[in-house]
C-alpha cells in the first residue's frame, strides 16, 4: 500500500532516548504501547505509527541527557567520556532498526533519493542523525569520528554544554571549545549547524564563526512565548537568510505563554500562529514541522486533536493554499537537498 502523499517530514524526535533511557519500546503499535505504558502523558508516536502517517524521513536524535540536581537527579552523564557512550549507544539502536528492516538511514543526497524512491513502495522511514547537544563528541577534533558514523546534524546545546550556552541553565556564549567547534563545523561539508536549544548569545557567536547549513529543528517564535528556548524575529530572519528551514516543536507550553499540564488543550491555531509569525519573516518555505513527540511530553500535552503523528496532516486545513506540502515535509527536504553531499 502506497504511503499518504505528500510526504511528511520531522526534524526531531528522540526515538533512541525515548527507548534506552525511557523505557519504551518503539516497534509496538501506538495503541498496544499506550496500553502497557503506565504514565499519564501517553506517548504518540512509534515506528509503525510513523509509518502509517506516510513519515518519509525524521531527523533523529542522539541525545544524551546530563546529570542535573533538578532535572536529572538519579541519572545522566557527568563526564565527556560517559556522554559519548551514550550516544554510541543510541546510534547503535538505530543501526539495529535498519539491519532488521525497520528504518533506512540517511548519509548522503544519493542516498535521500533512494530512499524516497523505495518509501513510495513500503513506506519504511528514513532516519537522518542529528546529535542534540553535543557533549558526546569529547574534543573538537572527534567531529569527524561522528560525521564519519553517520551524524548529518549537531546541535551544540540543550542546555548549557561544554561548547556553548542553551536554552537553560548556563546560558551565556559560546566557549573556547564551542568556537573551535563551530569552527571545524564550517569546514565539514558533511554536517549542519542546528541553533534549537542556544541561547541567543550562543546562537550569535556561532553564526559569526559557522558559515555552512543553518537549521533551527525544533523552535517556535519568541514573539508569543518568552525564554531562551524560542528564537528572536532577528534570529529568525538570520537562519532565513542562510536559506534554512524553522521546524515547529508542538509542546503546548511552547506554543502558548503560562500554558501548564492539566490545562485545557489548544487547538491547531495556536501552532498555525507560530508559523505564519515565521512565514512573514523568511517564507512559507521556510516552515517545517519539528514535533519533539515525546521529548519529555506527551499527547495530551499537544494541541488538539493530535493523537498520532498522522494527524499531522490536518494542518492541510489550517494552512495558506499551496503551502502544506512544504511545511508537511517538501521544505525540508528541499533544505537537505541544497547541501547534502
Amino acid at each position: 500500500m502506497k504511503p499518504p502523499q505528500p510526504p511528511l517530514v520531522d526534524a526531531h524526535l528522540d526515538l533512541a532516548h525515548n527507548v534506552l533511557d525511557m523505557g519504551l519500546d518503539l516497534t509496538l503499535p501506538l495503541a498496544e504501547l499506550r496500553r502497557r505504558h503506565p504514565r499519564g502523558d501517553l506517548p504518540t508516536a512509534t515506528l509503525p505509527a510513523l509509518g502509517q502517517a506516510g513519515v518519509a524521513l525524521v531527523f533523529a536524535t542522539l541525545f544524551a541527557s546530563p546529570h542535573h540536581p533538578q532535572h536529572n537527579p538519579d541519572g545522566g552523564y557527568r563526564t565527556p567520556d560517559e556522554a559519548h557512550a551514550l550516544a554510541w549507544r543510541q546510534l547503535e539502536l538505530y543501526r539495529r532498526w535498519a539491519d532488521e528492516g525497520r528504518v533506512r538511514l540517511v548519509t548522503s543526497r544519493a542516498g535521500l533519493e533512494a530512499h524516497l524512491r523505495a518509501w513510495e513502495d513500503d513506506g519504511v522511514p528514513g532516519l537522518l542523525i542529528l546529535m542534540e547537544g553535543a557533549d558526546p563528541i569529547r574534543t573538537p577534533s572527534e567531529l569527524g569520528f561522528w560525521v564519519d558514523a553517520g551524524v548529518r546534524i549537531v546541535g551544540p546545546a540543550w542546555g548549557g554544554t561544554r561548547y556553548a550556552g542553551g536554552s537553560w541553565g548556563e546560558t551565556g556564549g559560546l566557549t573556547a571549545a564551542g568556537r573551535e567547534l563551530v569552527a571545524a563545523m564550517s569546514s565539514e561539508p558533511r554536517v549542519a549547524l542546528d541553533a534549537s536549544h542556544l541561547s541567543e548569545r550562543s546562537f550569535w557567536e556561532a553564526v559569526e564563526v559557522y558559515q555552512g547549513p543553518l537549521l533551527a529543528s525544533h523552535s517556535n517564535a519568541r514573539r508569543f512565548v518568552s525564554g531562551e528556548r524560542h528564537l528572536t524575529d532577528a534570529m529568525i530572519r538570520e537562519i532565513g537568510r542562510r536559506d534554512g528551514v524553522v521546524g515547529a516543536v508542538l509542546y503546548n507550553a511552547f506554543l502558548v505563554e503560562g500554558w501548564r499540564r492539566g490545562d485545557p488543550r489548544p487547538g491547531f491555531e495556536v501552532l498555525v500562529r507560530h508559523m505564519a509569525h515565521v512565514a512573514s519573516l523568511i517564507g512559507w518555505e521556510r516552515v517545517g514541522i519539528g514535533s519533539d513527540f515525546d521529548g519529555g511530553f506527551g499527547t495530551l500535552e499537544t494541541p488538539a486533536p493530535l493523537d498520532g503523528p498522522a494527524d499531522l496532516r490536518r494542518l492541510q486545513d489550517h494552512l495558506p493554499a499551496g503551502a502544506f506540502a512544504g511545511v508537511i515535509g517538501g521544505n525540508w527536504l528541499r533544505w537537505l537537498r541544497s547541501w547534502l553531499p
